[in-house]
């Protein structure tokens, strides 16, 4: 069974900083990637972060660049979003998903987890 568990939200003041965890068990695929993305209060789907196992580079949104990094830990395939210099537009639940790189460049992202909110205010 695929899980996607992520962690580490919660209420932080502006200017402030967390680290959120994604923890990803139980599949196979040759090629993928874990996928951040965000949805603030009344609004779409935003995405913020990705991380792939078979190419080193790391993709930010705009929005978030300068201020967020992804990383992973292979061994505990557990993948990180840190996040400093939080503005009150970052508030929003923020959910990873794995995302199955097909032949051809196409993707499949049916894994998900529940999501883990981060507040930014004072």
């Amino acid at each position: 069974e695929v899980q996607v568990v992520e962690s580490g939200g919660g209420l932080v003041k502006p200017g402030g900083s967390l680290r959120l965890s994604c923890a990803v068990s139980g599949f196979t695929f040759d090629n993928y990637g874990i996928i951040w993305v965000r949805q603030a209060p009344g609004k779409g789907l935003e995405w913020v972060s990705s991380i792939y196992n078979y190419i080193s580079d790391t993709y930010y949104a705009d929005s978030v660049k300068g201020r967020f990094t992804i990383s992973a830990d292979n061994a505990k395939k557990t993948v990180y979003l840190q996040m400093n210099s939080l503005k009150s537009e970052d508030t929003a639940v923020y959910y990873c998903a794995i995302a199955e790189i097909l032949p051809g460049g196409s993707y499949e992202m049916d894994y998900w987890g529940q999501g883990t909110q981060v507040t930014v205010s004072s």
